[in-house]
Parts: structure tokens; sequence; C-alpha cells
């Protein structure tokens, strides 16, 4: 059995959708009402009959509201037992402060939780971070973003990259419009490249590596702190009281921690069998002192010309 109502007839099945599609919470508590899914628009409705049970789609411009969210695709089917949509082509989610795009996904209305796959791509409105993998988990509950397989993110000047990136975003104010990335964790081939802004010529890049990354954030997006553990290496330019230039300096060990003020490198601990070098300034640039990850992949920013929605 099938059935399908054409666009017209929208406007006039909008509620009864709601209540056929995603069903009504208990409205008599805030927390229901924060549940309920609202469909905003769809070109088409149908629903039918499979030998797993019933389902019920919408297709064409597909917009929906969840609490403060908003979810778009081309199509979207529900399964009323399993408490999950099934998102495809072109999907699309975001809170107003925080975006991303997939070429499809599910997301999951009882954890609140979105799973994007394909060409993965994601920003924070304010341009204080950017981001793209093959694979992306929102949790809007615990304010996570999981990126997998390929991930890597964009910094202002500074690259991050690994298998695992989890990007932890808090509210600030108490109005909850205006959001920043507090935490970025890499876990696996975790690594993380600065271009030095401070001598512009020959451009280098400060450069860490390990098994894990730690990246704390304040409220204005300026690294406080960085952790390595594993396998951890370091390559960083050094300047002296007068900001001239003063050698590179190479550490590796069990682990490294590096703290900044106001964004600016001040301090390095090394622990745990501690290894170093020090190159002369005329290294500046010279390839061969990379560390052996590096790549710069400025290029592969999915929003580097964009000032405006895809």
């Amino acid at each position: 059995m099938r059935r399908a109502i054409s666009a017209t007839l929208l406007t006039t099945t909008i509620l009864a959708l709601q209540i056929i599609i995603f069903p009504a919470l208990n409205h008599n508590t805030l927390r229901a009402e924060k549940k309920k899914i609202i469909l905003q628009h769809a070109d088409v409705i149908e629903g039918g009959e499979t030998e797993a049970g019933s389902y019920r789609s919408v297709i064409g411009n597909v917009v929906f509201l969840h609490d403060n969210l908003t979810l778009k695709c081309d199509r979207a089917t529900s399964f009323e037992q399993e408490n999950k949509i099934v998102l495809t082509g072109n999907v699309f989610m975001t809170d107003n402060t925080v975006e991303i795009f997939g070429e499809n996904g599910v997301y999951y209305t009882d954890r609140q939780t979105g799973e994007l796959n394909g060409n993965v791509r994601g920003r924070m409105l304010d341009n204080s971070l950017a981001a793209k993998s093959k694979t992306a988990i929102v949790n809007k509950a615990t304010s996570q973003i999981w990126l997998y397989n390929e991930a890597i993110a964009w910094h202002d000047r500074q690259q991050i990259s690994g298998d695992i990136i989890l990007l932890h975003v808090k509210d600030i104010g108490t109005d909850g419009k205006r959001k920043s990335i507090d935490e970025v964790q890499v876990h696996g081939k975790a690594f993380f490249a600065a271009q030095d802004t401070l001598t512009l010529s020959p451009i280098a890049y400060d450069q860490l590596s390990g098994q894990k990354m730690v990246i704390q954030l304040n409220d204005n997006s300026k690294i406080t702190g960085i952790t390595l553990t594993t396998q951890a290496e370091s390559l960083y330019h050094l300047y002296g009281n007068d900001r001239k230039p003063s050698g590179i300096n190479y550490s590796s060990g069990d682990m490294i921690r590096m703290f900044f003020t106001n964004g600016i490198l001040k301090r390095v601990k090394v622990t745990g069998n501690v290894e170093g070098k020090q190159y002369p300034e005329s290294f500046r640039g010279d390839k061969k002192i990379n560390l052996s990850k590096f790549a710069w992949r400025e290029k592969e920013n999915p929003f580097q010309q964009q000032k405006s929605l895809p």
C-alpha cells in the first residue's frame, strides 16, 4: 500500500503529519516540548508498508525543527520504533552557531544525536574553526562533535589532523546565542601545525605530533594549553626578548605540555625519554627538519573561499 500527498495539500496536512510521522509526546512538560520534532516543509509526503513494518517519508526540500536544531535534506524516512529518521541527500544541520553538512545521515530523536557520512564538512559560524572528514557524529545533548576517517580541522593559521577529532562546544554567556570550542581531542596520528606569523620570510611552521593530543582554548578561541602523549614530538621556532629569531628547537618524549598566554607559547615541559636538538636560524623553512607527518593542507579547507552558506 502506498499513499502520496502533493505539495499543494501540504499546508492543510502539516499538523496531521507531525502526529503521524513523529508521535506527539506529553505536551504538559517542557522536556516533552523540546523533544518534539516539527516538520516545517516538504514537497511530498508518502507512507506505506514493508516487511519490517510501516514507514513514513517526506521528500523534497525537507526541513525539520527540533528545539533550536534545524535539519534539512532531500528525503527523510521515519522509523518510529527505533526513534530514528534516515536522512538522504544534501544533509544539513545547524543550531545557528555551528553548521555541518553531509551526503547522508541518521538522526536519533531520543538521544538528540545525528550521524553524517560522505563528504562531511562543518564550521563555527563565527569562522573560528572549520573541519572536514568522511564521518561525523553530532551529539547535541553532550555538546560534542566527533569527526572520523581522514579528519582535519583548521583554526586560524593552525591545522589539526588525526584518526579521530573530538570537539567540545560550550555556551558563552547565558542566552545560548554564542558558543565556542573549549577543547579539542585528537586520537591516533595526532598532528598540529601552525604557521609562524612573527617572521614571514621564509614561511615556517611550528609542528607537534603524538598518538593523542588535547588542546584547550579560551572563550576568544585562543589556545591556552596543548598536551601530547605517546611518541610526542615538537618542532617550534624560538625568539628572544627582542622578538628576533634565535633558532629552532626539536624535542621528543613520552609527554609534551605547552603553555600559552594570549595565544603565544610561553613554556614547554617534556617528560619521559627526553631527547632534543637545537637548529640555527639558518635552517628556518628547511623542509628537511620538518616532522615526518607534516603536510600543510590549507587548500583542502572547504570554506576557505566561501563567505556565505553553500
